[in-house]
């Protein structure tokens, strides 16, 4: 399963995407997570649904100094994980 997340509230310059990268490892996750011009916060997971689904959850909670105002799922494409080595990473 592969899904596109996008983060909005007080989500960069509060190590988001490095805690975001950590919980995505833990959970066996492949993807990635960037910044988005905008101020929010864009991740892909692939892996089993149910640890997406408990990505997703924590991604209400974040790193500790942020304030997650709105966590949208958008149909992924499959073009997002083209090449993509294993594992989770920070896309700059």
């Amino acid at each position: 399963m592969k899904i596109k997340v996008i983060i909005s509230g007080k989500v960069q310059g509060v190590f988001f995407r490095a805690y975001t990268e950590k919980k995505a490892n833990e959970l066996g996750l492949r993807g990635w997570v960037k910044n988005l011009p905008g101020g929010q916060v864009e991740a892909v997971f692939d892996g089993v649904q149910a640890k997406i689904e408990e990505m997703i959850e924590w991604c209400w909670q974040g790193s500790a100094g942020s304030k997650v105002t709105s966590v949208k799922t958008v149909k992924t494409e499959e073009s997002l994980l083209e090449n993509q080595s294993e594992g989770f990473e920070i896309k700059f």
